[in-house]
């Protein structure tokens, strides 16, 4: 692996700097150094040399695990204004050995896409399943942010279509509602919900394009509706939920639901949905369909 080292112009050491970028900076630096510190030659496979008269690792140690130049690397613990590319960033977190929580927090102070991103922890605590089977007979789901189902209780299991019967590559919301023909059926705003749907799904989407999983996503969602692709390439964004959903259950009828969502991971990482009645009535049908799903 060559050396890699960053520049910078005229042009970007006179222009004006935002303050927050500046602060940015000095906190990416501080939290490149205090990781620099705490590790020691021998954790890293390095001979221990002669008396330290600092803690840990020496810049151009870490320099050279990362195959970046001296001088760069002494920049960004300077919190110079240098480029970081995300490959760059990618070298200095192994070589520092991070773990994902701290590589996390690198990317994010250096506003960078990670090319290698750590997957939202999926799984769902024996609290929050017992959680959401304590709310039933309200229909409640946990998500990630590519809308795959990853727990549910049983009156959301019938609530759109029979999810145990549908094989766990399939439990996605998104691709439910274009592909499952009983899901599409209970929409009762189809064409309303499916562009809403895209729209907060390519907002979720920002941080995430570049990820495996999220590409292979959207790649079939292309390759098998074509109106998905013709919603998705609006491009359009939204964050939203409209106050009262409205849905069409094969076994009681028309039922009207708000939907409170609760996010139990940040950026966009688990997130809870609970449906509640918007009516008497819907109560009721709630009732029926959960002793219809036991």
């Amino acid at each position: 692996m060559g050396t890699m080292t960053a520049t910078t112009t005229t042009a970007d050491a006179e222009a004006p700097e935002a303050p927050h970028l500046a602060a940015r900076r000095r906190e990416l630096a501080e939290f490149v150094r205090s990781r620099r510190e705490r590790l020691t030659p021998e954790a890293v496979g390095l001979p221990p040399g002669r008396r330290r008269r600092t803690p840990g690792l020496r810049r151009e140690e870490v320099a050279q695990l990362a195959s970046v130049g001296v001088s760069w690397y002494t920049w960004l613990e300077q919190a110079r204004d240098i480029t970081v590319s995300p490959q760059v960033l990618d070298a200095i977190a192994r070589a520092l050995r991070l773990d994902s929580s701290e590589r996390f927090h690198l990317f994010g102070l250096a506003g960078a896409v990670d090319p290698v991103p750590r997957e939202a922890h999926a799984d769902v605590s024996p609290s929050m399943r017992a959680l959401i089977k304590q709310v039933e007979p309200f229909p409640a789901s946990i998500q990630n942010c590519r809308y795959d189902l990853l727990h549910y209780n049983r009156t959301f299991s019938r609530l759109f279509t029979d999810l145990d019967a549908l094989p766990p590559s399939d439990r996605n919301c998104m691709w439910l509602a274009f592909m499952d023909p009983d899901w599409g059926r209970s929409l009762v705003e189809r064409r309303e919900v499916l562009e809403q749907m895209v729209a907060n799904f390519r907002n979720l989407g920002t941080g995430h394009f570049e990820e495996p999983q999220w590409r292979a996503l959207v790649d079939r969602l292309l390759a098998a509706s074509p109106e998905f692709g013709e919603i998705w390439a609006r491009r359009d964004v939204a964050d939203k939920v409209k106050p009262i959903k409205m849905f069409r259950n094969r076994d009681v009828g028309i039922v009207r639901l708000h939907a409170d969502r609760m996010w139990l991971q940040p950026n966009g990482g688990m997130r809870m949905t609970v449906y509640s009645p918007a009516d008497d009535e819907t109560a009721e049908k709630l009732e029926r369909l959960y002793r219809l799903a036991v």
